[in-house]
């Protein structure tokens, strides 16, 4: 039997890594163990080597990205919506980033699900813009700033809202 190289075992896995970190620049380390549920020692010794190789590169905002692609301010919008898809996981078929203000489109169940970020002040742009939609078919969750900004989103597919904390914690709340 012949013996298996490093690469041949941990190739898939580190180009695994490698795309997340370019689908979703900024990701943080514990998103992307979640990404790798009991994996985190490979994970962790995998994003070191990618590091070491410069295809990536850990910003002092503790997330990372593809090598020499760190800005100077991270996207947060994108940051928060990764922990939204981590609490649908185990029940997402296949993920991807959407296009503005869609932040990541999953689908579970045969069925297709935007995470929509609504920044503070622009509750009427991401209104217009997902008005334009019209229904398609997507059940589209809204991360917000804060609560307050709900009653001022409306738009086709909404199945409810979020927040998520700096410490990653993911609140929902319905259209009351």
């Amino acid at each position: 039997m012949p013996l298996r190289t490093r690469a041949e075992i941990y190739g898939k896995e580190a180009a695994a890594l490698l795309q997340e970190v370019s689908l979703y620049p900024g990701i943080r380390r514990e998103q992307i163990h979640g990404l790798h549920p009991g994996k985190e020692t490979t994970v962790h010794n995998l994003l070191a080597h990618l590091e070491r190789q410069g295809r990536i590169a850990e910003a002092e905002d503790g997330g990372f990205y593809p090598y020499g692609e760190c800005p100077r301010a991270p996207d947060s919008g994108m940051v928060r919506a990764v922990w939204v898809l981590l609490d649908f996981l185990d029940r997402v078929e296949f993920h991807s980033p959407g296009d503005f203000p869609v932040k990541i489109v999953f689908f579970s169940g045969g069925e297709m699900y935007e995470v929509v970020h609504a920044a503070e002040g622009q509750e009427a742009l991401v209104s217009y813009a997902m008005g334009r939609n019209k229904e398609d078919g997507s059940r589209r969750i809204v991360l917000v700033d804060g609560p307050g900004q709900i009653p001022l989103l409306d738009f086709p597919g909404i199945i409810g809202f979020c927040t998520v904390d700096s410490a990653g914690d993911v609140s929902y709340y319905k259209k009351g």
